[in-house]
């Protein structure tokens, strides 16, 4: 059983309950009330719930003047869909159509549009959109758990692909499904829809920390397909190629820890400035496979300027604040 559906059962009977003890005639309709009002974030709630409000409200005033100028005909409540409908959902409250037919067809069919009865409605419309943004505002279930697990498997895929990155620096005839990074691309977009539902959840100071830290895995995984490519275009063996496999080794354990050591791009601008050192390549071959390597830690350098942006850098005043962030290099 859903966690919605436990929700929006407690809702129902909470209003019908209400509606009753309060003598409100007809009070179950204030469990469909709650029924229509139950919503799977916090924010979303509360954006909905106000929707459906002022739609009824809205949709009563316009339905009333209409019987009351031409009666209760059929013809009179299609009058009002037509016109009633496209007014509601162009004020941007749409969400509330369904609400306000609810409310403006008991009207309709009691035919009664005194004070009394339109009072009754307003009532109803309390009790059960009040029941269900109660309900959804005492308790959403958390998402800190799932998140944490989400990350802890993007981390190792990533960390498998920079393993296979370097085995195919080491020998260009290592062969590579690519499987992990279908993988990680899928975790990612998990975990950007579970972070924004989160984050909806968070009616009161939200942390947007998950949701950085998914879109900047979703922005290295563009990096590392860009690497991917030149990777294709290494089909030598190269002592630059050794020297570059260390650090997607370093990067390989870098991924994993929680804040932003530097160690990888320290030994990235080590390398740079080795390679600067070497002699100029003696082949067409030499050069061009040199060349892809050098675009590569490009690449890398700018996969880690992405991850400086989202991470803390190590140090006793930021290890407090790194504790709260989800970062990884």
């Amino acid at each position: 059983m859903g966690f919605r559906v436990i929700k929006t059962t407690i809702a129902t009977v909470l209003a019908i309950l209400i509606a009753h003890l309060l003598h409100i005639a007809n009070p179950l309709s204030a469990g469909l009330l709650a029924i229509l009002g139950v919503d799977v974030t916090r924010k979303r709630s509360i954006r909905t719930v106000s929707s459906r409000f002022l739609a009824s409200i809205v949709g009563l005033a316009m339905s009333s003047v209409l019987f009351y100028l031409f009666g209760f005909h059929i013809w009179v409540l299609a009058v009002f869909i037509l016109v009633g409908f496209p007014l509601i959902a162009r004020a941007n409250l749409k969400e509330g159509i369904v609400t306000c037919s609810v409310v403006v067809f008991r009207v309709f069919g009691g035919e009664d549009i005194s004070m009394t009865a339109l009072g009754t409605q307003v009532v109803l419309l309390t009790i059960g959109l009040g029941c269900a943004m109660v309900v959804n505002l005492i308790y959403m279930p958390n998402e800190e758990d799932k998140l944490t697990s989400i990350r802890r498997k993007v981390d190792g895929l990533f960390a498998c692909i920079f393993t296979h990155i370097a085995s195919q620096l080491r020998s260009p005839d290592y062969v590579w499904s690519g499987q992990e990074l279908i993988e990680a691309s899928r975790e990612v977009e998990l975990g950007l829809s579970t972070a924004k539902r989160a984050l909806d959840n968070q009616v009161i100071s939200p942390n947007e920390a998950w949701t950085i830290y998914f879109y900047m895995r979703k922005q290295q995984l563009d990096r590392i397909e860009s690497m991917l490519q030149l990777i294709s275009q290494i089909y030598q063996r190269m002592p630059q190629g050794e020297s570059t496999a260390v650090l997607f080794d370093q990067l390989s354990l870098d991924v994993k820890q929680e804040i932003y050591a530097g160690t990888t791009e320290q030994m990235l601008k080590e390398l740079e400035m080795e390679f600067k050192a070497m002699e100029l390549p003696a082949s067409r071959e030499e050069f061009e496979i040199r060349s892809a390597i050098l675009q590569l830690c490009r690449e890398l350098a700018l996969y880690l300027d992405i991850s400086k942006k989202s991470k803390y850098p190590t140090g006793r005043s930021e290890r407090s604040r790194a504790s709260r962030s989800p970062g990884r290099a």
